[in-house]
């Protein structure tokens, strides 16, 4: 109960970040910035929605994790080989590894299969047309 709560704050605040962070892209940024915020925000209005049912969204909750994650690497590999500056490495990898693993470190687990009970009659019209 207390692993879903927070999840579900998780999802909030990261979707709000996401939601603001299109604020920063108005104005003067290059055009690839501003795809990307686009991609972002669509996220975060997605992640904001999905607050309210983690267990029935679990790939969106799976990709924003690791897009994230993968997210953070590619910058920050970019930022040891100086195509990016150092200071994005606090700026833009740090959070993006924070929101990677704390989305997989909270993502809710797979429903239980349902088995029937030794005895249960199953249905075995199933598929099958009727005589």
């Amino acid at each position: 109960m207390i692993r879903e709560r927070t999840l579900k704050i998780v999802l909030l605040v990261v979707g709000l970040l996401f939601l603001i962070g299109v604020y920063g892209l108005i104005g003067r940024v290059p055009p690839a910035d501003q795809m990307l915020g686009s991609v972002y925000a669509t996220l975060g209005v997605f992640l904001l929605l999905a607050a309210r049912n983690p267990s029935a969204n679990r790939s969106l909750i799976a990709f924003a994790a690791w897009s994230s994650l993968v997210h953070g690497a590619v910058m920050a590999v970019q930022a040891i080989y100086n195509t990016i500056p150092h200071s994005h490495l606090l700026l833009a990898v740090l959070p993006l590894f924070v929101i990677g693993v704390a989305l997989v470190m909270l993502s809710p687990g797979k429903a239980p299969l349902l088995r029937p009970e030794p005895g249960a009659e199953t249905p075995t019209h199933i598929g099958r047309r009727a005589s």
